[in-house]
């Protein structure tokens, strides 16, 4: 069995169960694996090779270890000391994308939502264009039902499979979940695996279905910070606000803590400009937060995840 493992040597390959065929790290640093490039180690890294590796994976961890999911890092802040959990990556592992109907597809987790954007395209599919803004993959849209453009993940989703801590494998329809702007709750202790999702036949060709998405990161680029070490957007709009003009307004445009730096471009946008730690990046949030509150009295709630330890210390949140 698995356990937390903390520091230990990454050839302890005797520990792992037999059968398991994906890849598993120890102390794996996380800042290569998020979008912000920063973030202390897991103790355990796990790549799956197939859906059936982890369900073994999972029924091979110790039951009272925390598990995590991560798909290209988006949306998600790694405190500087780790976190003593399994990180599971599902991107370049859960990447079936299928087209199941005249109107509906099938699409794991670990896709790319730019992916899936381009591919209902070409099967002449929408709306669906939306999901080449969200910087993730569909396991994370679908998580916090993920959106741009005026899309949203869940007005999409028909049924979705997921999977709970004993690795068993189960299929729910879109009524299990209450779902809001950037919210979805839905079942304890269950992760999810994939979506099938319904659009409607566009009629129209090609070309259109692909030029829409060319004027939709067109507009990206121009408004957002896009190249630049980031997260996606920080914040959530409040309701009848816009988190980028609050911010722009509270006068935050290029404040800085270290190396983090609040977009220039875009101000809902967080920067590591090459030396930032997670730290910065948290202490900036916070200043933003604060600041917003005293100038308009609005609480801005972040839409980035933060998880695991500042200093080694403190249990992960």
């Amino acid at each position: 069995m698995i356990k937390s493992l903390a520091h230990v040597d990454t050839s302890a390959s005797s520990i792992l169960p037999a059968g398991l065929r994906g890849r598993v790290l120890f102390n794996e640093p996380l800042a290569k694996h998020t979008t912000w490039r920063v973030g202390g180690p897991a103790d355990v890294f796990f790549i799956p090779a197939d859906k059936q590796d982890l369900s073994w994976f999972l029924r091979s961890i110790d039951g009272v270890m925390p598990v995590m999911w991560l798909g290209l890092g988006s949306n998600l802040l790694i405190r500087d000391g780790g976190v003593r959990a399994a990180v599971i990556e599902t991107y370049g592992a859960l990447n079936d994308l299928q087209r199941l109907s005249e109107t509906e597809v099938w699409c794991d987790a670990g896709v790319p939502c730019a992916k899936l954007a381009k591919q209902c395209a070409k099967w002449n599919l929408g709306p669906a264009e939306f999901f080449a803004g969200i910087p993730g993959t569909v396991g994370g849209a679908l998580a916090m039902n993920a959106g741009a453009f005026g899309g949203e993940t869940w007005s999409h989703v028909v049924e979705v499979e997921t999977i709970n801590r004993r690795g068993e494998v189960r299929r729910r329809t879109a009524s299990d979940y209450q779902i809001a702007y950037r919210h979805v709750a839905g079942p304890h202790h269950e992760w999810f695996l994939g979506a099938q999702l319904t659009f409607a036949t566009r009629g129209e060709s090609l070309e259109s279905g692909e030029a829409e998405i060319r004027a939709l990161l067109k507009r990206r680029k121009e408004t957002q910070p896009i190249g630049e070490s980031s997260c996606g957007s920080v914040f959530t709009n409040p309701p009848g606000h816009h988190a980028a003009k609050l911010i722009e307004s509270a006068g935050l445009k290029g404040d800085r803590i270290g190396g983090a730096v609040v977009s220039i471009k875009h101000a809902n946008f967080i920067i590591n400009e090459g030396t930032a730690t997670a730290t910065d990046i948290e202490a900036l949030i916070e200043h933003v937060k604060a600041t917003v509150l005293e100038k308009f009295n609005i609480v801005l709630k972040p839409e980035v995840r933060i998880v695991g330890e500042r200093d080694g210390n403190e249990e992960a949140s």
